[in-house]
């Protein structure tokens, strides 16, 4: 009896956690309804045009209707012409090659497995993530076409249509972006941060007046830190501004994420506040609305300084840590221009680049490659060996879900198969069996579209927790309902669809979660230690007297640390939803990374600006003794980042680097033997070389103490 009521308990916590996940998960937001009604009226305008005008393969228009990008109406021309390219050189590489392998089966089935492993590699290796996703999807589309047999004359016909279905679905999109954007500009980078912060802010101040935290704050907190910030780094990856820019926000957004997380945990707050902790909340409250005001006239937040008793005992749990957080903002933007100079203007060294930096150097890409070409290999294979052409929607489900699956975790598993199941069984079949029958018009199938539209929508602007849920929803529908000019009623149609789904959701399960396959909590600790390992790499640099081969090293392994950085982040979202046994101590291993993200990001803006003084760059020379005091200065700081790495893995403790030591004799070899002393106007860059500097010394020293 005892076991029973204890599973009992259990089963009942497991469901009333799923309840308010779902609940917290699905509550609207500033912008959501707009962002869902956009999406569902240009998808369903592209199904109109393709059902009116006979357009073959309308499921990969209405698909690129919903995917395509939504932040600004230039990022989504941007994107449109990007895809559209991206789609004309796919198709093209179809049309070249298939013509050489053609007539031998050998050879045709070695060119669909290499078209398999081309589309794997560039999904991984393209620095553009528009590119690469559009690329394989029209790979996965037409490869299997070319297995039928019919004329190469009715293949080349359909290979184009795939692309022109294609494009409606851009145009569409594009022209409905365009049209809403004239009512409602804004910018898409900022205003995320804008309304966090304000409703932080409103936050503090209210519970300084009031000695406690209302309802609304409390929601708007809490739902804030359940969307976290993957949404506007996302953005930021996809953009086309420069990486300097980029590279701010993202160091900006992880200190405003990290905040918000921590007034989330503060809303839990029942004490008694003491006139000392109001005084503290106001002027805390104040700092955050000079930021946001700030971040608001596109000018550089100024250094902060709280009190020096800051750290004295105080009945409001973690607000120490929130103003620590807040005084990490303006450290972003060291060494740099106002932020409006750096909207959007192509950087000059990295968005010409087509590939990553190491698409051609690492192993990683052709290991993925491996992997996803295995998994829609194996799909292939067997639907032709089981002679079942019409599952073949597995081999375009395996490339369309390998974008998530980098960094894969069980959570992810869950809602690919319940997105399939709910999509293709409940949506697609069940409207085959009880609505469909009795619906004569394309108005009435148009309802039905909506509907389930909406659905997928709604659920893919939530989280990235939950929101390729929605997507595997919108994909299993409209494979079911948008390869025919007719309402298609038929069950065997509609069961081979969702089997070829199911069949490439369970290769890809296969292959990237039980051969290859590592937990997120395992990709969360590598990414996290090699985070300081990359760090200490770029405090060494430059390591060549060649000033070519060092600004090649510097861009390099400012990609590295930039994507290293994202995958920290991506890994700790998917623990949130991984169970087991070890699962307090991967929370624990979350914990740390989300308290290190914003002070890395910070120090590695820092120490670009470091980087110009080392390499000896025109405009930033220094004396010989103090380049040489400055090179230990970092050697050691690099030695203790690689201590922490080191203890992170559990090694036994190596150097710590003497970070506080090698930085005063810096400021001695540069004429700063008292530091009270008022600084030497006639040497500026020495001045500016201690100031980051010390700005480094206290960062690393903070984490070495504190991590």
């Amino acid at each position: 009896m005892a076991t029973a009521a204890q599973s009992l308990r259990y089963s009942t916590a497991s469901l009333s956690w799923i309840r308010d996940f779902l609940r917290e998960e699905l509550a609207p937001y500033s912008g959501r309804v707009g962002v869902v009604a956009r999406m569902v009226f240009a998808a369903t305008l592209v199904m109109i045009l393709c059902m009116t005008f006979r357009i073959p393969y309308g499921f990969q228009a209405a698909i690129f209707a919903l995917l395509v990008s939504r932040e600004s109406p230039r990022a989504t021309l941007w994107a449109s012409a990007k895809m559209l390219i991206s789609m004309c050189v796919s198709a093209a590489y179809v049309l070249l090659t298939v013509r050489l392998v053609i007539s031998d089966p050998t050879l045709h089935f070695l060119w669909i497995i290499g078209s398999f492993f081309t589309a794997f590699y560039f999904l991984g290796a393209m620095a553009d993530y528009v590119t690469a996703t559009t690329f394989t999807i029209v790979i996965a589309v037409v490869v299997p076409l070319w297995d039928r047999h019919v004329t190469a004359q009715t293949n080349v016909e359909d290979t184009l249509w795939v692309v022109f279905g294609s494009f409606v679905g851009l145009a569409v999109t594009a022209a409905v972006e365009l049209i809403v954007a004239r009512r409602k500009p804004g910018d898409e980078v900022v205003s995320p941060l804008i309304h966090r912060l304000m409703a932080v802010e409103e936050m503090l101040a209210g519970l300084a007046e009031h000695g406690e935290i209302d309802e609304l704050s409390i929601k708007k907190i809490v739902r804030y830190a359940m969307l976290g910030t993957s949404r506007v780094r996302r953005l930021l990856r996809r953009s086309d501004y420069s990486q300097h820019y980029r590279a701010q926000m993202n160091a900006v957004l992880a200190a405003v994420g990290r905040l918000v997380d921590s007034a989330a945990t503060l809303t839990e707050f029942r004490g008694t506040l003491t006139s000392n902790d109001r005084t503290r909340l106001r002027n805390l409250a104040g700092v955050v609305e000079t930021v946001r005001m700030d971040l608001i006239n596109r000018r550089n937040p100024e250094s902060l300084h709280f009190s020096a008793d800051a750290q004295d005992a105080s009945n409001i749990p973690l607000l120490y840590e929130m103003e620590e957080i807040v005084s990490l903002i303006p450290q972003a933007y060291a060494d740099s221009q106002a932020t409006g100079e750096y909207l959007p203007a192509l950087d000059d060294e990295h968005e010409s680049k087509l590939l990553s930096p190491d698409a051609f150097t690492s192993l990683r890409h052709a290991k993925f490659a491996l992997r996803g070409c295995l998994a829609a290999s194996i799909a292939y294979i067997l639907y032709n060996a089981i002679d079942w052409p019409g599952i073949s929607t597995a081999v375009t489900t395996c490339l369309l879900t390998a974008l998530t699956t980098i960094g894969s975790s069980r959570q992810k598993q869950v809602l690919r198969f319940t997105g399939a199941a709910v999509g293709g069984f409940v949506f697609g079949m069940g409207a085959q069996i009880f609505i469909l029958p009795y619906v004569n018009t394309i108005f009435g199938f148009t309802l039905l579209f909506v509907f389930v539209t909406a659905v997928s929508a709604w659920f893919m602007t939530s989280s990235p927790r939950l929101s390729y849920f929605g997507v595997q929803v919108a994909l299993a529908f409209y494979l079911i309902n948008l390869q025919e000019f007719a309402v298609v009623t038929s069950l065997s149609v509609a069961r081979d669809r969702v089997v070829g789904v199911l069949l490439g959701l369970f290769t890809m399960w296969l292959v990237f979660d039980q051969l290859w396959g590592m937990p997120a909590t395992e990709a969360m600790k590598k990414a996290f230690v090699l985070d300081f390992r990359l760090m200490a790499q770029v405090m060494r640099e430059p390591l060549s007297n060649d000033p070519q081969v060092a600004k090649a090293r510097r861009f390099s392994l400012r990609e590295t640390v930039m994507e290293n950085f994202d995958s920290v982040r991506t890994a700790g979202d998917a623990v949130l939803l991984e169970f087991g046994a070890s699962q307090r101590e991967a929370l624990e291993w979350r914990k740390r990374t989300q308290i290190a993200q914003a002070p890395l990001r910070t120090l590695y803006l820092i120490r670009m600006g470091l980087w110009k003084y080392r390499a000896q760059t025109p405009g930033f020379g220094l004396p010989a003794e103090v380049l040489a005091a400055q090179k230990e200065f970092d050697n050691q700081s690099a030695v203790a980042l690689d201590g922490i790495a080191d203890r992170l893995e559990g090694k036994p403790s190596g150097e710590k680097g003497d970070v506080q030591g090698s930085f005063e004799h810096l400021e001695q070899t540069a004429g700063k033997i008292d530091s009270q002393q008022p600084r030497d106007p006639r040497d500026p860059q020495v001045h500016a070389l201690l100031e980051l500097s010390r700005r480094s010394k206290q960062l690393t020293t903070w984490l070495a103490g504190n991590i």
